[in-house]
């Protein structure tokens, strides 16, 4: 008689302990579905395939090792409870990656399963994935599905005047995609400006209302599938895999510059999903006619489509950013924290969002507030490399257009006032804003001697304290060259 789910697996002939095995698992996969969350259970679970049983251990096979430590680290537990309360038998869950999964990174699978939860279960030879008819209906790009950032979406992205060009660019693809002239879409610009949020939310709003199916990866794993499928000599598969595809997505394409065989591959892709109606949304960090080392015909194709770029933010943008990301935090952060962090961080947006993270994640370990001080406490490595580092030329140049001298006045020998005073306030500068040695400092003014550059510095600061205007008039040219 065969028992209830909860306790074992009936010691059947092998096709029906297959297929309660089958069934057992179709059931943790929707316990899963039903825990955390649609969007969630996409993101990291859907690739998850059973291979089979070996002794009291389930083996959970993941297309990448990526993906494997994720679950085996965030949902390793839940899974293993999962099994368990299918059948008592199973005490272990081993979460592995797929052979051939990801070309180089996978593992070597056991040379046979033991018989498992059912004693009927007849040995194989080797792991397969097991799947029910419902996933094997799966779309056809699963495979090739890096796995999106939840928090990367339209309604995350903050647009301004250095973005706003290239969101509404993705917003088209999203809504409308192989529109006339946006087929393909190219993204560029430089690191951390927001090509791959954009991706991703180009992605997420296909795949939830035209429910498409789209193949996101970065180039470089192109290139590893590509490698693989030459090596196992499944090229054919490879290709029919990939042009299946609604939307297919390579991210920083730059990757394939000097990979001619990668790249003949690509073209060859490319064309086949254009000529099927299919959409290509492509990123660099460059545009189509600056990549050297592309072939020219595959240049030329990704120049026809619809090319924007994301320029570097401005100060408005950043704050903006910050503004947003400290509000979704549910931590109150003071507006002059926010326009610091916008003013002093200004390579990349991801930085700015690293910063305010670890000021956040300080602030609820210790239960503190944040503040200027904390800033400084928490920040200070950060905002010591994003300080403008300037040169002694910079300031020579700012003093002289100040003070409508010449350039050359700052090394000659002439003593005259108009001229010796605002060089006086430029050695002054020079030894406030640089790391310099009084010295060095001299040899770039002439090759005066050290004493001079002591003098102006100590005359400087005198006449600062007795005169305000002049105190102004100096703090005025030092802002300038800090900004």
């Amino acid at each position: 008689m065969d028992k209830e789910p909860g306790s074992s697996f009936p010691p059947t002939a092998s096709k029906q302990g297959t297929a309660q095995l089958a069934s057992c698992w179709a059931r943790i996969r929707g316990r899963m579905r039903e825990e955390v969350g649609e969007v969630e259970y996409r993101t990291w679970l859907r690739q998850m395939t059973l291979a089979g049983v070996e002794g009291d251990e389930a083996i959970v096979l993941l297309p990448t090792r990526f993906l494997r430590d994720w679950v085996r680290g965030h949902y390793g537990d839940r899974l293993k409870a999962l099994w368990q309360a299918e059948s008592p038998a199973i005490r272990r869950v081993d979460i592995r990656v797929a052979a051939g999964g990801s070309a180089g990174l996978t593992e070597p699978s056991p040379t046979h399963v033991e018989t498992g939860l059912a004693e009927g279960l007849t040995p194989r030879p080797a792991l397969r994935p097991m799947a029910s008819a419902a996933s094997e209906k799966l779309d056809r790009a699963g495979d090739w599905i890096a796995p999106l950032e939840p928090r990367f979406t339209f309604d995350t992205f903050v647009v301004g005047k250095p973005n706003e060009f290239a969101h509404a660019c993705a917003r088209r693809v999203a809504e409308k995609p192989n529109s006339a002239g946006f087929n393909p879409l190219f993204l560029y610009g430089g690191v951390g400006l927001g090509k791959t949020h954009l991706m991703h939310s180009i992605a997420w709003a296909l795949r939830e209302r035209e429910n498409a199916s789209v193949a996101y990866m970065s180039a470089e794993k192109f290139m590893y599938r590509f490698i693989a499928a030459l090596r196992s000599q499944s090229t054919m598969e490879f290709k029919e895999s990939l042009r299946s595809v609604d939307v297919l997505m390579i991210d920083d394409l730059q990757f394939l510059i000097g990979k001619d065989n990668t790249q003949e591959e690509f073209f060859h892709t490319f064309n086949a999903l254009v000529d099927s109606g299919k959409q290509i949304v492509v990123s660099s960090d460059k545009s189509p006619s600056d990549l050297n080392g592309i072939e020219d015909r595959l240049r030329t194709r990704l120049g026809w489509g619809m090319v924007a770029d994301l320029h570097a933010t401005t100060y408005e943008l950043r704050l903006s950013i910050v503004e947003a990301k400290a509000h979704a935090s549910g931590v109150t952060v003071p507006p002059r924290v926010l326009e610091l962090l916008a003013h002093k961080i200004t390579s990349n947006v991801r930085e700015l969002e690293g910063a305010l993270n670890r000021l956040i994640a300080h602030a609820n370990l210790f239960g503190r507030n944040v503040t200027l001080e904390s800033v400084q406490e928490v920040l200070a490595d950060m905002l010591r490399a994003h300080d403008k580092r300037i040169s002694i030329e910079e300031i020579q140049k700012k003093v002289a257009e100040h003070y409508n001298i010449r350039l050359t006045d700052m090394a000659s020998p002439r003593r005259a006032r108009a001229v010796a005073r605002p060089r006086q306030v430029a050695m002054y500068l020079a030894k406030q804003l640089t790391q310099r040695s009084l010295p060095e400092i001299g040899r770039r003014f002439g090759n005066r001697d050290h004493t001079t550059v002591m003098h102006a510095v100590s005359r400087i600061a005198e006449l600062m304290a007795a005169d305000v205007a002049f105190a102004e008039d100096v703090a005025l040219l030092r802002k300038m060259l800090e900004t």
